[in-house]
């Protein structure tokens, strides 16, 4: 209770809490990003084993991977990472960049990855506050996070992370939390057939598939979350956001437009500016377009 009454009355200690929390979050969904789809993968190759009886479910199981197990190692050399070389930024500093062990570099995006989730933890105690709201939208930013690095990688939205934060908005929509539960319903099913609807027409007019089936979820989870009424403006800043990107990314970098950009990251950027500006975005359309 004592804490609980801290951090009511001085919000910059909440923020600065949530900071320090954000960076060793960051850490672990650096991890996630790593595992997750590999533990998938595992999954996939067991249940196919077990459906056309292949040899290899006989075989005696090798140690399954966890989110938890086995610890943190070298990619290289399989140094087992210390609890000192695992300080979020810090560690990366101290080392220079490369394991302790072999020298070999350490990706530059572990770090990144564990500011810009300390920052964007920040962004969300400071416009919340300490409050239900503050609790649930970190739980958000970091699932969202999480997402965006692994589509970006694999071009995958996993169901492990989408459909329990899609739940636990409905569930949040009770307490009126962000919406109230009808428009949250709505939201849901309306997010969910408004990409499903594009995915056929486009499927029906060019023979190819526009996007996954993992889309339709995110953008789903993001109408339970803030009701049906946040779904146009968060389209309209994904397609954007997505646009910028991949053009720079064709002009910039010379990539080959045949080879198909996830549009998970953008809507995952577009559903967290909502969570944050979505109102002050709105206001500020109505304003200039004379309606307020």
């Amino acid at each position: 209770m004592y804490l609980v009454s801290f951090f009511h009355e001085s919000p910059i200690a909440f923020a600065l809490a949530t900071t320090f929390l954000g960076l060793f979050v960051g850490s672990f969904l650096n991890v996630v990003a790593y595992r997750l789809p590999k533990i998938m993968e595992a999954d996939w190759k067991q249940q196919c084993s077990e459906l056309f009886g292949s040899e290899d479910s006989d075989k005696q199981e090798k140690p399954q991977l966890t989110l938890s197990h086995p610890s943190s190692s070298c990619p290289n050399c399989g140094h087992k990472i210390r609890a000192w070389e695992n300080i979020p930024i810090i560690s990366w500093l101290i080392l220079k960049g490369r394991c302790s062990n072999c020298k070999q570099p350490i990706s530059i995006r572990y770090p990144i990855i564990e500011l810009a989730t300390g920052l964007l933890s920040l962004a969300v105690a400071l416009h919340f506050g300490f409050s239900w709201q503050a609790g649930a939208a970190l739980l958000l930013t970091w699932a969202l996070i999480a997402l965006t690095l692994i589509d970006f990688d694999h071009q995958l939205l996993p169901d492990s992370i989408v459909l329990p934060m899609l739940w636990l908005g409905l569930i949040l929509s009770l307490f009126n939390i962000f919406i109230d539960s009808h428009s949250a319903i709505i939201g849901a099913a309306a997010g969910y057939l408004s990409l499903w609807i594009v995915f056929q027409l486009f499927r029906l007019i060019t023979g190819k598939e526009g996007m996954g089936y993992g889309d339709f979820k995110l953008l789903g989870l993001f109408g339970a979350w803030f009701g049906w009424q946040s779904l146009v403006q968060i389209i309209l800043l994904s397609s954007v956001v997505g646009a910028a990107v991949g053009i720079s990314l064709i002009l910039v970098r010379g990539r080959d437009r045949n080879i198909p950009i996830p549009f998970g990251p953008y809507l995952a950027a577009a559903g967290w500016i909502s969570l944050i500006w979505g109102e002050q975005i709105n206001a500020a359309y109505l304003s200039w377009a004379g309606l307020a």
